[in-house]
């Protein structure tokens, strides 16, 4: 049976509206069009599912979800949307979750320095938390998310790169902060070491699971439904694992078909690479990688008894791989 994400994160429900108390009283400054920007993108509507993983994390490993969790559910939130506020720059993005980017809509300077503004707000917050453990995780993900956005930034249109360089963007630019989102739920609650590695464990391949299905639903799913205009990962040169699957296992000039609309971000012949993935199995192959992600994901929690809370973190790992959206 297929789980909806609001059945995995039905438990940690109240923490969550919690959290988008803190959400909007953190947001607060004295330049009106950092509070107007900032909302536009953090109530655009995303899943929250970063700083869900923090709670739900907190949930397993500890007692109960204290004010904290609640603190670092929202930091991790205002890294990836300013990541987001970025990423959308960079390149070029006019669609985000069916609505116009920050960045179409106010520019893209703006969009730039609103999102450093989430940055440092993030870090001020950490600061308050008094704790150098979730300092030092902190720092360690957001420089590792910044050398997976130079390396993607490098493999565009780049159709000579690897399955394993492809992967290794992923765990740095995307699973990295879930790894950070579920380690930091288990140090704030002053886990041991061997499950606090098995949560951070869970999250980064969970991390790589969700990040696969979204490559492929860039190109299969319903716009509508997934927010984005279909072929975007194309038409900016982005050699997602789909695409290079494609490349090594179509004949030659299927294969030579995919080499030059990515190169040249020719959306145009989108029908004809769709064509050429489905034929060589491409989506299959790929939601077969991201089901072994979830599968680690689902193993590294053995250490932890059976309990609901376990349990919805399971559920959630299904769902990674399940979603249309």
């Amino acid at each position: 049976m297929l789980v909806s994400l609001n059945a995995c994160l039905a438990r940690i429900a109240d923490d969550m509206q919690q959290v988008d108390v803190v959400i909007r009283q953190s947001l607060s400054s004295q330049v009106p069009l950092i509070n107007q920007i900032s909302e536009y993108i953090i109530h655009s509507g995303g899943k929250r599912l970063r700083p869900a993983l923090v709670l739900m994390s907190g949930d397993l490993a500890g007692t109960r979800v204290t004010p904290a969790h609640h603190q670092l559910a929202v930091i991790i939130e205002f890294i990836h949307t300013a990541t987001l506020l970025h990423d959308d720059v960079v390149d070029a993005s006019d669609l985000r979750r069916g609505k116009s980017t920050a960045n179409h809509v106010y520019g893209n300077p703006a969009s730039v320095l609103v999102g450093d503004f989430l940055y440092s707000r993030a870090f001020q917050m950490m600061v308050k938390l008094q704790n150098m453990r979730v300092m030092e995780i902190l720092a360690d993900a957001t420089n590792t998310i910044s050398e997976g956005e130079v390396l993607q930034l490098l493999n565009v249109r780049n159709i000579g790169v690897s399955e394993q360089d492809y992967l290794q963007v992923i765990h740095f630019k995307t699973a990295k902060l879930f790894e950070a989102a579920t380690r930091l739920g288990a140090v704030q609650c002053q886990a041991s070491p061997e499950r606090e590695e098995a949560l951070a464990t869970y999250g980064m391949h969970l991390g790589t699971a969700f990040q696969l299905i979204d490559d492929v639903l860039d190109l299969t799913g319903d716009s509508e439904k997934f927010g984005k205009t279909l072929g975007n990962d194309l038409a900016e040169g982005k050699v997602t694992l789909p695409m290079l699957y494609a490349i090594q296992q179509a004949p030659t000039a299927q294969s030579e078909l995919v080499k030059q609309a990515l190169l040249e971000g020719q959306v145009t012949h989108l029908e004809q690479v769709l064509e050429i993935l489905h034929a060589v199995k491409a989506f299959d192959y790929v939601r077969s990688v991201a089901q072994k992600e979830a599968q680690f994901a689902c193993e590294a929690l053995d250490i932890f008894e059976t309990s609901p809370a376990k349990q919805a973190l399971l559920d959630l790992a299904r769902f990674s791989v399940s979603r249309q959206q």
